[in-house]
């Protein structure tokens, strides 16, 4: 009987706690009336970046919203993505315009063009009104690396029209960047299988 009366207390306890987070959640989701396009950034040395970016253009794509997908770096590995997202043609633009990770490409000149080349795209897709979201994917590599202007991508984006979204992702991303961003995500590295011998899998990496 007592565990009874004692579980009868412990609900009535939460169930008020819930009213009241319920009340002060109700207000704060009135009071929020802004409707814009943001600048999103995934940062960070852990896994993920890429991936949560492609998972908002999956909602885009199930709110009827067109996206372009340019992606730096990336283009030499034929992904799930791609796959996905080719079965959507009239609203999803998903184009790899990378060689590979710069290790592997080890020519800075061809680097810097190809990056450039992608860059032009994404400057275009941002100023068509067609598009509602656009993700730089590993855009910051490039910027670490200092194949583009940092300054000349920053103003190019914050002057996006206003109701235009655009994700970028990638580690190190620079500060100019974040401090111009509506939401920046970084990603932490607490287990990765890589660092046990597990190999880039796919449906998981790429």
């Amino acid at each position: 009987m007592t565990d009874t009366v004692d579980d009868a207390e412990l609900n009535a306890r939460h169930k008020a706690k819930m009213a009241k987070i319920q009340t002060a959640r109700t207000k704060m989701m009135a009071e929020r009336q802004i409707e814009k396009g943001l600048l999103i950034v995934h940062t960070g040395a852990g896994k993920g970046k890429t991936t949560a970016a492609l998972g908002m253009v999956c909602r885009a794509i199930g709110h009827g919203h067109t996206v372009a997908v340019i992606q730096f770096v990336k283009g030499a590995l034929q992904t799930g993505e791609k796959v996905v997202f080719d079965a959507f043609p009239d609203q999803v633009e998903f184009r790899p315009m990378g060689e590979g990770f710069t290790w592997d490409t080890q020519d800075r000149a061809r680097d810097i063009a190809v990056a450039r080349e992608a860059w032009e795209v994404v400057k275009a897709r941002i100023a068509d009104p067609e598009i509602d979201m656009v993700v730089a994917d590993e855009l910051n590599i490039v910027l670490r690396y200092e194949y583009l202007p940092v300054d000349e991508v920053v103003e190019a984006i914050v002057a996006r029209p206003e109701g235009k979204h655009v994700i970028v992702t990638g580690r190190n991303a620079p500060q100019a960047l974040i401090d111009a961003a509506d939401l920046v995500t970084e990603m932490a590295v607490v287990k990765h299988p890589f660092r046990s011998g597990v190999k880039a899998q796919a449906g998981i990496e790429f």
